[in-house]
């Protein structure tokens, strides 16, 4: 018995109405995610890739085309669906365990499992100690744990993670990408993770999709067969940037997007250094 994907994606379009007329941001996508599967979205900007995953979240509809989730069509959000954005999104007037507490308070889950759900997650993300700090009293990494912990606790199928790392510096991304490669190797969490940074998909993905310049569409998929824990630094992450490197700078230079295409080509000259994209 064949048994369907987790996500299915047929033929998604999006197409925003603007005062200068339509602007088509995704065309025609067709995408299968397993479950348990970890997928990285990357591509130039602008070609989409956020707009999809607010589209699987249920924060937006197509304009055509459908999304399934367990063979359903996803028309609202639900909580087997959550999203972790870049900025974390926590409330500042309440603490850390207060935070990841929320939506199983609204959810109606009594006192002590809530916080003992909360404590768990929080021991997950290395903040046991930070349980009563408020947010403005963690670093940027941090509050991404947080959010992580709160979107952990309400135990969803899939994690949408729009570039959730995208605004902190080097050293605590690297930790972080160690700590979320091991969160999903113990929960089994289908993830859609959105990058712009080349080897940050290739370190995080079983799969790296890449996406056209817009409107989007699926120019290529790289499957990555690395052993894990993966590292950003290694010389097999680099020789796979390389070659996706390759696909995104085609695929910009031959729209005659000037600004994307200077960026790309200086990007080639290092890409060994930190790509990002």
């Amino acid at each position: 018995m064949k048994h369907c994907p987790k996500l299915e994606l047929r033929g998604v379009t999006k197409t925003f109405q603007s005062k200068s007329g339509a602007l088509t941001a995704l065309d025609s996508i067709d995408l299968d995610v397993r479950a348990g599967e970890f997928v990285c979205l990357l591509g130039p900007s602008g070609c989409g890739k956020s707009t999809l995953l607010n589209i699987i979240a249920g924060l937006d509809q197509p304009t055509t085309g459908q999304v399934r989730m367990d063979g359903q069509v996803v028309r609202q959000p639900g909580t087997d669906r959550v999203m972790i954005f870049q900025s974390a999104a926590l409330f500042p007037w309440l603490n850390v365990i207060d935070n990841v507490e929320f939506g199983l308070r609204m959810a109606g889950m009594p006192k002590g499992e809530r916080q003992a759900t909360a404590r768990r997650f929080l021991r997950m993300v290395h903040l046991s100690d930070f349980a009563q700090a408020f947010i403005h009293e963690l670093s940027g990494g941090m509050k991404q744990r947080v959010a992580l912990a709160r979107a952990l606790a309400l135990n969803p199928d899939v994690l949408l993670m729009d570039e959730p790392f995208g605004a902190l510096d080097a050293q605590t991304r690297d930790i972080l990408h160690d700590e979320l490669q091991a969160i999903w190797a113990d929960t089994h969490k289908t993830i859609l993770f959105v990058t712009h940074n080349v080897r940050e998909a290739i370190v995080l993905g079983d799969r790296v999709i890449v996406f056209s310049t817009r409107p989007g569409k699926i120019k290529q998929e790289f499957a990555v067969h690395l052993p894990r824990p993966r590292q950003i630094e290694s010389y097999a992450v680099v020789d796979l940037s390389r070659e996706i490197m390759a696909v995104l700078k085609d695929d910009v230079l031959a729209s005659g997007r000037d600004a994307e295409a200077q960026l790309l080509r200086e990007l080639e000259a290092r890409v060994v250094g930190d790509d990002v994209l």
